[in-house]
């Protein structure tokens, strides 16, 4: 069994959509260690009502924070310090997919960051967005990644740029996973059809 730990190249750019998605497609379980703000309705119960198969779990937040900030920032509202030993992955005999916060640079404390949650043996999947200057995040991305060795994988989210992602793999030569259109709405039905044009690349 395998961890896919999903990370975007910034904010609001797909990544639970891409985790409901993957989710569904490999029919595995979902975990969010740091989920800071809109705690009655989290990426985790997102993620769940998007999805349909009867074998995914949703494991429990590691810290669940009350502002919608960066980690640290919601947790110094809290009045909490987060720790690294406290984030606990679940144990689980499937697969599981992980969906960090923000980017890989996002600080979780004065001293780390979200890529410090990212374990040697997990396949990275990054989250790109058509925007101006998204090229330059994404490959700092994934540059990042590479220089680390992780086996990395894309997904385009939002309506086709051509000259922006063909010069993303040309430079990176990341395996594709797919693109996640511009929908009118998702719903457990659109992320199934998803789920199955992707699970091959998986």
């Amino acid at each position: 069994m395998n961890t896919y730990f999903i990370t975007g190249i910034g904010t609001d750019v797909g990544k639970t959509i891409a985790a409901a998605i993957l989710t569904e497609a490999l029919e595995a379980d979902y975990w969010k260690p740091i989920q800071a703000g809109e705690l009655d309705n989290c990426d985790t119960k997102k993620v769940q009502h998007l999805t349909s198969n009867p074998i995914s779990k949703f494991h429990d937040n590691s810290y669940a924070l009350q502002t919608p900030m960066s980690p640290h920032a919601a947790a110094g509202i809290d009045k909490i310090s987060i720790e690294p030993k406290h984030i606990k992955r679940p144990k689980t005999t499937n697969n599981l997919i992980i969906e960090g916060a923000g980017g890989l640079l996002v600080p979780i404390n004065h001293k780390n960051t979200v890529f410090d949650l990212i374990k040697p043996k997990d396949k990275v999947i990054v989250v790109s967005r058509h925007y101006l200057g998204s090229i330059n995040h994404t490959l700092l991305t994934i540059k990042m990644l590479q220089n680390k060795g992780f086996d990395i994988s894309i997904v385009f989210s939002g309506n086709e740029h051509k000259t922006t992602e063909d010069i993303i793999t040309k430079m990176t030569s990341v395996k594709v996973i797919g693109r996640i259109n511009e929908e009118p709405y998702f719903d457990k039905n659109v992320v199934k059809e998803y789920a199955e044009l992707f699970r091959e690349k998986l």
